[in-house]
């Protein structure tokens, strides 16, 4: 087990060390720069203006000593500074980082609490219609975008019922109002975890069923075994194996998620940073907002292998 997990860890090293590079070359492909973002607006800049900016950028440079450059910074924790707002990136990231995680955890909860109870329900209850009518409702979830939900939550509840707050009113954080905090945090987490929720649903669903149709439960059945102690003890830690890959999966998916999420009701997270950066084309930021979530991506995949490891013995000794 532990030879598995250091292998898995200077894999995910490796990928991370790859998606920094990237991130850096696919910002170097990008049509214009930063400084044609900050002049678009300005008329009477001069080519000699923009050429002077672009060295005090440092972005005259050839590609390779720009890379150098930055990596070693980044290596060290300098991930560069904002051009537009004069400040170091990495303060920015960190301070709207834990609302997005905020929000993708608590749908990731709401997803699983959801989700895999369901299909567990459709999966005792097969071919009746009490499965049908959970997979009717999964098939909805699933086929339904994340900006129809998020919008279609906030026509009903925010506007029509006025049950609940919708963000765009202005954003209060935990420490300000606790309560309105809360009461905030509930439509975006709805909308993102409806969508993963449906598909735990239907994973879990189906892998359960496979489990339930193996020799050995037969053979547990057959021994006089109890349907609780069949289900629960010997066939679900078996189905999960699938499930967890798939859930984990999906936290990746509700990371990109966020992007739209927080574009529509106003939620502060990285992605909103991220939207801002990209308009602007500010390099610094864009290459440290995409970094943090394909690594976050990477480090869950991570998570899942080792978790996965200790549900099947067969995948540390493969």
């Amino acid at each position: 087990m532990t030879q598995y997990i250091l292998r898995r860890l200077l894999l995910a090293g490796f990928m991370i060390f790859m998606v920094a590079t990237l991130v850096f070359l696919m910002m170097q492909l990008i049509p214009g720069d930063v400084v044609d973002a900050m002049l678009t607006e300005d008329m009477d800049a001069s080519p000699e203006l923009m050429e002077a900016r672009r060295q005090m950028l440092g972005l005259d440079r050839p590609i390779h000593v720009q890379y150098l450059t930055w990596l070693g910074g980044f290596v060290s924790g300098d991930w560069g500074t904002s051009p537009f707002t004069g400040r170091p990136v990495l303060p920015d990231i960190r301070s709207a980082l834990p609302r997005t995680l905020e929000l993708v955890f608590a749908a990731t909860i709401v997803a699983w609490l959801v989700g895999i109870p369901l299909g567990i329900f459709a999966a005792i209850n097969h071919r009746n219609w009490l499965d049908l009518g959970t997979t009717s409702l999964a098939l909805v979830g699933i086929s339904t975008p994340i900006f129809v939900t998020g919008t279609l939550l906030i026509l009903v509840f925010s506007l029509h019922l006025r049950w609940l707050p919708a963000v765009s009113g202005g954003y209060v954080s935990f420490a300000e109002n606790p309560g309105r905090h809360m009461q905030q945090l509930i439509l975006p987490t709805l909308s993102l975890g409806i969508s993963m929720a449906a598909v735990l649903m239907q994973m879990t669903r189906a892998a359960l069923l496979e489990v339930l149709r193996q020799d050995y439960v037969r053979t547990a059945r057959a021994k006089g075994l109890s349907g609780w102690a069949v289900n629960w003890r010997h066939a679900l830690k078996n189905a999960l194996i699938p499930v967890v890959t798939v859930g984990g999966m999906q936290i990746g998916t509700l990371l990109g998620g966020t992007v739209i999420i927080e574009a529509i009701f106003l939620w502060p997270g990285v992605s909103t940073i991220l939207i801002n950066a990209v308009q602007r084309r500010d390099y610094p930021l864009v290459q440290g907002v995409v970094f943090v979530i394909a690594s976050a991506s990477i480090l869950i995949t991570l998570v899942v292998d080792i978790v996965n490891a200790y549900l099947d013995p067969r995948i540390r000794y493969s």
